[in-house]
Formats: C-alpha cells, sequence, structure tokens
C-alpha cells in the first residue's frame, strides 16, 4: 500500500455509462498534503524557487500521493497493442505484422522502453490486444463495437498495480498514428493536415493519402457523440486500454506521466469526457510528430522534455521518470533551514 494513503477501494464497470460516471466523480488531489508540501518546500536549504519546476513537480506528486515527503519507489510503465483495420488504406509505411514482432521484441527485454523502465526501476508489462482481429477500417465503420470497446478500457483499468506510485502508458500498433489524428481532428477541429504526421515515416505521397483518410473517417464519425464515443469510432484498442488504465490511475491517486502523440489522443478522450480527468498526469515529453505540441497546448500540459523523439512505447515518458525522481529527492531529501542550522536571512 503506498505510503500516505489509506485502503483504496477501486471501483470497477461494467458499462461505458458507468465508465464515465466514475470519471465524473473521481476523487481530487489531497489538498493538505499539497499546502505541507509547499509549505516545506519554502524551508529547505536553497533560494525560493531556486530549482524551478522540479518544486512544483515535487508538489504536485505529494498533493497525489497524500504525503507532505513523497518517495517514488515503484513506477509502473504498461505497454498495450493493437492492430488497426485501417491499414487497408495504406496509411503505414510498415506492414501491420510489426505489431505483433515488437510485442515478441518487448517480452524478451529488446526494446528501447525495456531499457528506460530497467534503468529507472519501473516494473513494465506488455499486453497485446486480439492482435488476430484488427479494428474496423473507420472509413468505412466504428472502429469498435460497444463491447469491444468496454472490454479494452477493462484490460487497460485491471493492469494497472493499486500499490504503483507513478503510471506510464505506453502502445505498439501500426497505423494507430492515424487513429491518434483522426480523435484529435474530431475532438478539437481544424483541418485534417493539422493533426496528421508523418508516423513512422511516410513519403510526401504517403502523407497525401494519411490525410485523406483522417479527413474521410472525420467526416463520418465526427459530431456523433462524447470522447469516449470518438474512441470507440476513431480509436483502437490499444489507445482504449491507455484511457482505461490512466482513469484507474486517477481513481487510485497515482499520479501518471503521458508519453507521445498517441497516448496523448487517448488521454484527451478522457477530458472530452470530463476536464478535470486529467489531473493526475503530466507531460513527460514533446515528441515529433508534428501536432504533439499542438495537442498538449490543447490539453494543458507543459512537457518536461524536448529531445525530438517519436518512438512512442512510453520511451519519452519513462525518460521523464528521471526528471521526476530528481525532484521528489530534493524535496523530500534536502534538509530544512532548521534542520540544518542554516540562516534563512
Amino acid at each position: 500500500m503506498r505510503e500516505g494513503l489509506g485502503e483504496v477501494m477501486s471501483q470497477s464497470f461494467q458499462s461505458l455509462d458507468e465508465f464515465r460516471q466514475i470519471l465524473s466523480t473521481a476523487a481530487s488531489a489531497d489538498l493538505s498534503a499539497q499546502v505541507a508540501a509547499s509549505a516545506r518546500n519554502g524551508q529547505l536549504t536553497k533560494p525560493p524557487g531556486a530549482l524551478g519546476r522540479l518544486e512544483d513537480l515535487a508538489i504536485w506528486f505529494a498533493s497525489w500521493q497524500g504525503n507532505a515527503k513523497p518517495k517514488l519507489r515503484f513506477p509502473q510503465v504498461l505497454i498495450f497493442a493493437g492492430n488497426h483495420g485501417v491499414m487497408a488504406q495504406g496509411v503505414s509505411a510498415f506492414p501491420a505484422e510489426v505489431t505483433e514482432q515488437m510485442v515478441l521484441n518487448f517480452q524478451h527485454g529488446g526494446a528501447a522502453i525495456n531499457q528506460l523502465s530497467r534503468t529507472f526501476g519501473a516494473q513494465m508489462a506488455v499486453h497485446a490486444l486480439s492482435l488476430e482481429t484488427p479494428t474496423a477500417d473507420f472509413t468505412q465503420a466504428p472502429a469498435m463495437s460497444e463491447a469491444e470497446l468496454l472490454e479494452a478500457l477493462q484490460t487497460g483499468w485491471n493492469a494497472v498495480n493499486p500499490n504503483a506510485d507513478l503510471l506510464i502508458t505506453g502502445e505498439m500498433g501500426i497505423g494507430n498514428s492515424t487513429s491518434a489524428a483522426a480523435i484529435c481532428n474530431a475532438l478539437y477541429g481544424g483541418e485534417a493536415a493539422d493533426w496528421t504526421g508523418r508516423g513512422t515515416g511516410v513519403d510526401d505521397a504517403g502523407l497525401e493519402n494519411k490525410t485523406r483518410v483522417v479527413a474521410e473517417a472525420v467526416a463520418l464519425h465526427g459530431g456523433q457523440g462524447d470522447g469516449l464515443e470518438m474512441l470507440r469510432r476513431l480509436g483502437g484498442r490499444e489507445l482504449a486500454a491507455m484511457a482505461g488504465a490512466m482513469a484507474r490511475a486517477r481513481v487510485e491517486r497515482i499520479p501518471v506521466l503521458l508519453d507521445g502523440f498517441i497516448c496523448c489522443a487517448a488521454a484527451a478522450t478522457l477530458k472530452a469526457v470530463n476536464a478535470k480527468a486529467l489531473d493526475h498526469a503530466v507531460a513527460g515529453h514533446v515528441s515529433a510528430e508534428a501536432a504533439h505540441g499542438k495537442l498538449l497546448e490543447q490539453l494543458g500540459k507543459d512537457p518536461l522534455l524536448a529531445l525530438g523523439l517519436r518512438l512512442g512505447e512510453g520511451s519519452g515518458a519513462a525518460l521523464a521518470i528521471g526528471v521526476l525522481q530528481g525532484a521528489i529527492a530534493c524535496h523530500s531529501g534536502m534538509a530544512t533551514f532548521a534542520e540544518a542550522g542554516v540562516s534563512d536571512g
């Protein structure tokens, strides 16, 4: 059980409406812990504000852990994989078979996210969601039925360890940047080209085709419901699982570091249902995918890192674990002026 929290009784859901209800009633941060952490920060042996954003990060983390001197001991990284029917439209530079091949690579410890998880002491798990059954081509029909969306949400929800003290969700799914672009276009408007990037590296003709696909999908499905309905119509199983995991983290008061464009598109569907659904989340980085910065602006998230990454897998957020670890170590480990016998002026 995480320090500073009592016994957590996790809600479960058997329908999309129950999931919406959970999003609307999830507990907020612990304001008393936030106040106490802020007070402690003001007493540490440093000039006010000298640690910049690290100070804000530590106080934010303390408010969700419910502890004025928080600790980060058990980060969890969850990777979800799914296949997309929209691949029939030729939207990726790689074939759909790569999804399953990369799942095996994750399982054998050979991917970048394996190395980063190990480096920062995170427990990592991979969940493949019905890879043998791609979602429907969403230029022709909704990507998922309600039952399929519910199953994927529940997979993500159940994958979260309630004793974790930080969550990162990553993805693997050839074609899923097309899904993410369509979701963002449906939620935030503009032109399809505003949200569509090169993903795995399509050429100019491939980008033009991908943009066409996004525009057709949004013309068919846009305005047909809330964020969860857009997730059903335009998403993929791995995006839905990420959304389910992030929602579970909110209920358990587990802070979240958001990864790249696809992860944030999944997160955006939650915020479209409840404006406070992502209060427990910070953007780990801004990726090189063209629309990610614009999406972070829509989410109101200022990224911790900007390293030109565009890998997915949770990799950028995993790197940001180190920044958060540093912020918490300084906040909880530094001496106060009184403890150190140093005059605070």
